[in-house]
């Protein structure tokens, strides 16, 4: 969120446009108290004092000021602006419809429940929305209580750094920086530790796919420090000396690695955009995802599709192996079709152009 306020803000500055960004200071978390106490503290200084600062700061703003929510989850703030002008980006309704029981692979405690119960009656206070994907915007509304006066869906723009490369070159790096061989090739996913992004299954499907493939290649992880569950299931894999943990890569790094990839695994339970989709496919790199919205409008027609991992440990089996066949195919794809995908997915990447939706948000601030 930090990153997305960061790109709206130079954005919109880079078309004359005057902004502030607000947000609350850690004042009482920072005091010398019990860790069990902190994340009280945090919301005092975000629900309490925080809107002690924003109310004296609007007596200063001009009237045509528009007020924007970088996310949803900002929800209790928007009362504090609702007869202003202002607008709410909505990235994902996970949280919220696991609080609902919507998604049973993340159950939702009862504080848990609340609390999004008391973000969910803070946005519906607003009127003007702005969503990823169509996917978000389909659960937002089902949330909303009234028809808004505006709803839009204006795609991420996609960071212009990522384009296609040299695939030696990248793969060069890549072993430079990390120590391994990458020489051949190698599976690559994206992706944090949040239970949607499917890392476990990604291993499974690896696994899987080297019991049909005899070329060896490894399987990189790039994204946050793997949780105890994760070491776990990768010391369990026959292959484990071929599954790679990479947190804490650079750009630059990140980059090289969607150059040099053979193939992009990014099997998601749920999103609300998918941004490693776009930009494995801005890189030249085949993408296999999951066959469910936004994963399916993100990666469009140059996207290979797979069905949703389902939840019984046996079906999971069945489930990895057929994703492996699928790996397999593309892997072994002949020069001339791997090319046409790849450059079918380039085509595609076009849609998430960062001027482009800079563009269009801004009409929409316009218009509000």
């Amino acid at each position: 969120m930090m990153r997305f306020a960061s790109m709206l803000s130079s954005g919109m500055e880079e078309r004359g446009h005057k902004v502030e960004l607000w947000s609350p200071k850690a004042r009482f978390f920072n005091l010398p108290l019990p860790n069990f106490l902190k994340k009280w503290m945090g919301y005092i200084d975000q629900y309490i004092v925080f809107k002690l600062v924003v109310r004296k700061r609007l007596k200063a703003c001009p009237t045509d000021t528009v007020f924007v929510f970088t996310d949803q989850a900002l929800g209790p703030w928007v009362p504090w602006v609702k007869n202003r002008k202002h607008v709410i980006h909505c990235h994902d309704f996970l949280a919220q419809r696991s609080a609902l029981g919507q998604i049973g692979e993340n159950p939702t405690k009862w504080f848990g429940k609340q609390y999004q119960a008391y973000i969910r009656n803070g946005y519906r206070s607003g009127e003007n929305f702005i969503s990823v994907s169509k996917k978000t915007q389909t659960d937002l509304h089902s949330f909303l209580l009234t028809k808004p006066v505006i709803s839009r869906v204006v795609y991420n723009g996609l960071n212009p750094l990522f384009k296609p490369g040299n695939t030696i070159q990248s793969r060069m790096l890549l072993a430079a920086e990390t120590g391994i061989d990458v020489s051949l090739g190698y599976i690559l996913h994206i992706g944090g530790n949040q239970w949607y992004k499917n890392r476990k299954g990604v291993i499974e499907i690896y696994n899987a796919f080297r019991q049909l493939d005899s070329t060896n290649l490894p399987l990189l992880l790039i994204g946050h420090k793997p949780t105890s569950e994760l070491e776990y299931t990768r010391g369990n894999s026959a292959f484990k000396e071929d599954i790679y943990f990479l947190p804490g890569i650079e750009d630059t790094l990140l980059k090289a690695a969607y150059e040099g990839a053979s193939a992009f695994v990014f099997p998601s339970l749920a999103e609300g955009f998918g941004w490693p989709i776009a930009e494995a496919m801005a890189s030249g790199c085949p993408v296999i995802t999951t066959n469910e919205a936004p994963m399916t409008e993100v990666a469009g027609e140059a996207g290979v599709l797979i069905d949703r991992q389902p939840a019984s440990e046996e079906d999971r089996i069945l489930w990895a192996g057929k994703a492996a066949k699928v790996l397999k195919a593309i892997v072994d794809l002949p020069v001339n079709e791997r090319e046409c995908i790849i450059r079918k997915g380039i085509i595609n990447s076009n849609r998430f152009n960062l001027e482009t939706s800079l563009n269009e948000i801004e009409e929409i601030y316009k218009l509000i």
